[in-house]
């Protein structure tokens, strides 16, 4: 087994992370969802590596096997979006969700974020576990702040608070 490295997102990995993504999306969750539909994979050092944003990839063997973003939302606070592992690196072994998780989560903390927001779909059970495992309170969307940008697909909202 290859060791699992988690690096900034650079120009390279584009086309890895859109099929990722897509593929997940599409093919383990049949959201019907587009390319066109997500300009923000299309324009990544843009739209999440600006501010105290940021988006990384998880790397075997300079292979894309996971994704997670930032986006910067102002007053000390960041969205957590992109959040993917492919199937056969999910779990304990790989432990790649996690290491993506922390990576983020060390990020924020050294940027002076005080909180982290997401929203994603009913659908994704294991997220949902997973993310409140790691100390993500569910919250109501009405809770969410003005800057938050929510997803076509959001029906669920969780927050973390660092600081």
């Amino acid at each position: 087994m290859e060791e699992i490295i988690i690096r900034d997102f650079s120009p390279a990995y584009q086309e890895d992370v859109i099929n990722l993504i897509l593929n997940i999306q599409r093919n383990e969750f049949d959201i019907p969802i587009s390319k066109e539909d997500q300009p923000d994979l299309s324009d990544i050092p843009n739209f999440y590596q600006s501010g105290c944003g940021n988006f990384w990839v998880a790397l075997d063997n300079n292979q894309v096997v996971g994704t997670i973003a930032l986006i910067d939302i102002g007053n000390h606070q960041v969205a957590l979006r992109k959040m993917f592992v492919e199937a056969d690196y999910r779990g304990r072994r790989y432990n790649i969700a996690e290491l993506l998780l922390v990576s983020c989560m060390s990020w924020a903390s050294k940027h002076d974020i005080h909180e982290i927001y997401l929203g994603t779909t009913e659908k994704f059970l294991a997220a949902h576990r997973f993310y409140e495992k790691n100390r993500f309170v569910q919250i109501a969307s009405e809770l969410l702040p003005n800057t938050f940008p929510i997803m076509k697909v959001d029906t669920r909202f969780y927050k973390i608070t660092l600081k």
